[in-house]
Parts: structure tokens; C-alpha cells; sequence
């Protein structure tokens, strides 16, 4: 049996959200034919010219083929505030491409400051500290053992208003638990970490 006319990937939906650090893009096709997959492109800004910059950021294998509704994510991390456009590059196994419409969003920065638990935890020797800042701020980040003495200063300057995170290795420390303080002039704030070995 011969089939004549393949049923073409189909779109059926399209949308980010911004979700602290991350875009977060959702979509579902209604059927694919010799769906390889789906290239992830991102424009930050208009050219000259009025065109978009598109610059792949991401791969998402497709589903070959099949009629039945597909749902499909992609995450990437945004490091700074802006308006955004993605599309999805659709690519055939044969190396035909279409196209997906167009979705904007605007990614806003933190609102306010937070100091967000290590991950992971408990860790050994590595975890990352994650923080917002909702405004260029000097801070400093330093780690206390539970006597409340200083160990370690993971971070001592100037960032810019943002989602950031820093990794702290603790191969030098013994297991136990551990505190990390967060601290500018507009806010200070405190978590409790665990290094197992």
C-alpha cells in the first residue's frame, strides 16, 4: 500500500511563560509525519534592517510519525530582563523544514531580593546558590559553620539586577551543617545547608 498524501506536522499550539530564571515554552502538535524534530530559536531584538536575529538555542526530538496529540517542553535560562521571540524549526528526516508561528513574551527581572535554597541538598562536595536581586546591589555571600563562624566567602562585589546563582565547593569542609547569609544594605537573609561525605 502506497500513501499519497502524508498528514504534514501540525501545530496545534504555542506559548511561553517566564518562570523566575527560565522561559518556559509548551506546545502540542495534532499529528506528525517524519518528524525528526524541532529546532528552538530565539530573536532578542529587531536588526537595522527590521529583521529578526534568530539564533538556535535548543533541540527537541519529534515524534516520527504518528496521529495522536504530542506535548512537547523546552526551558532555557534568561539572564537578563527583555522582550524575546521564539519560534520551533521543524525538521523532517529528510531534511525538509517549516516553521512554527511566533511567540513573544516579556521577560521582567525580580521585583524583589530572595535568597533561594542551595541545590543540591545535601551535597558533596558542590552545590548552587541561587539569588535575586532587584537592583544592581554589592553583596556578599559567605558560609558559617554552626558555632557561627565564618568558613567561606563565596561571593564579595557587584551584580546587576537579576536572577544569579554561584556554586560553592566544599571539599575542604567535614560533614555537618552549615549556614549561608546573603547580604546587601536593603536585605539580608539566611538558609541552612547540609554537606554529607
Amino acid at each position: 500500500m502506497t500513501v499519497t498524501n502524508e498528514i504534514p506536522v501540525e501545530f496545534a499550539s504555542l506559548i511561553a511563560e517566564n518562570v523566575l530564571d527560565e522561559v518556559i515554552l509548551k506546545w502540542q502538535t495534532a499529528s506528525e509525519t517524519n518528524n525528526m524534530g524541532f529546532e528552538v530559536e530565539k530573536s532578542e531584538k529587531l536588526n537595522v534592517n527590521g529583521q529578526s536575529d534568530w539564533k538556535k538555542v535548543g533541540f527537541v526530538n519529534g515524534s516520527g510519525t504518528t496521529t495522536e496529540r504530542m506535548n512537547y517542553i523546552f526551558k532555557e535560562k534568561i539572564s537578563k530582563p527583555g522582550i524575546y521571540l521564539y519560534r520551533l524549526k521543524q525538521i523532517d528526516f529528510d531534511g525538509t523544514v517549516a516553521y512554527s508561528p511566533e511567540v513573544e513574551i516579556d521577560v521582567t527581572g525580580p521585583k524583589e531580593f530572595a535568597l533561594f535554597q542551595n541545590y543540591p541538598n545535601p551535597f558533596n562536595p558542590t552545590t548552587t546558590i541561587k539569588f535575586a536581586l532587584a537592583e544592581k546591589t554589592e553583596l556578599m555571600i559567605a558560609v558559617y559553620n554552626s558555632l557561627g563562624e565564618k568558613v567561606a566567602e563565596v561571593l564579595n562585589g557587584e551584580l546587576e539586577q537579576g536572577y544569579h546563582e554561584v556554586e560553592f565547593h566544599a571539599a575542604t569542609l567535614s560533614s555537618g551543617i552549615y549556614f549561608y547569609r546573603f547580604e546587601s544594605k536593603k536585605f539580608v537573609s539566611v538558609k541552612k545547608m547540609i554537606i554529607l561525605k
